[in-house]
């Protein structure tokens, strides 16, 4: 059985591992359906998508409908401006067959300019407030990429009452000195206001080489069993965070799998060795 945490105050327990429903950006219904019945199987009750996600929406939309009291329901607009925002909350709404999402997450913020547009007057936010005033949304997230993720969601935080904030975090990221002191230090702040925090990358071996894709993930996931089920491992060992799981239906059995027998992380030199191995890098030095 996968562990469970209450989602930082929404008071939802919801399993470590969230389905990363990017893992649906271009595959048939067909393929969405078994996937989601080994959702279902799992016992994992929340769900990740975003309105950039391809068809993503589209394909979780029947089994929203018929299950959506099974799970914790997370999506994300991109837009920056109020209107644009608006617009892709609604159409979010009706991609997924629901009347409301419990989570919208302002999606992928990276520069400092962004997140001054996001926040500001006619910015997205005021549209996910509003959104949240009509019940069509329960909590109010955000997310980023790079190495400036923290110092974003920390700045993002003295300014609104985020519920939930995402961004990468892997065995490879924690060797780098002032990504780690930042994350450590926006993790210090998420735990005083409870704010849930969601980590991604964590299945990240490398980026990818030219004319290399292998998989819907934009970076090269690790394949190997082994390794894949060391680094998973590595990212249930970090207390207090939930995974989104890669963004792939391929390597989604492996991750599940690792959740469900996770009995503790690996030593710091098996994770050391197997980066060797698999000759890893990080995504950002």
């Amino acid at each position: 059985m996968i562990p469970k945490l209450t989602f930082g105050r929404t008071g939802h327990q919801s399993t470590r591992t969230l389905f990363g429903a990017a893992a649906f950006y271009q595959v048939s219904q067909a393929e969405a359906d078994r996937t989601m019945e080994l959702v279902l199987e799992s016992g994992i009750n929340h769900i990740d998508t975003a309105a950039s996600y391809g068809d993503s929406e589209i394909r979780l939309g029947p089994w929203i409908a018929k299950y959506r009291q099974k799970f914790f329901l997370a999506t994300k607009t991109g837009d920056r401006t109020y209107q644009d925002a608006k617009v892709s909350i609604h159409r979010s709404l009706e991609r997924l067959k629901t009347d409301h999402v419990d989570l919208l997450q302002l999606h992928a913020v990276i520069e400092d300019e962004e997140l001054a547009q996001v926040m500001g007057p006619g910015g997205a936010l005021e549209a996910a407030v509003e959104a949240r005033q009509q019940g069509l949304v329960r909590f109010i997230g955000i997310t980023s990429h790079t190495l400036h993720a923290p110092v974003i969601h920390m700045n993002a935080l003295s300014q609104f009452d985020f519920a939930s904030v995402l961004l990468p975090w892997n065995f490879m990221l924690a060797q780098n000195p002032q990504y780690r002191a930042d994350f450590q230090a926006l993790e210090k702040i998420c735990q005083e206001k409870n704010v849930a925090m969601q980590i991604i990358k964590t299945a990240q071996r490398r980026a990818y080489h030219e004319n290399e894709h292998t998989h819907a993930t934009w970076y090269k996931p690790f394949e190997d069993p082994k390794a894949l089920a060391l680094v998973i491992r590595w990212a249930m060992g970090q207390e207090g965070k939930f995974i989104n799981t890669a963004g792939d239906i391929g390597i989604l059995p492996t991750i599940i799998e690792t959740a469900q027998n996770f009995t503790g992380a690996p030593s710091d030199e098996e994770m050391e060795a197997m980066i060797r191995e698999q000759q890893a890098t990080p995504l950002w030095a």
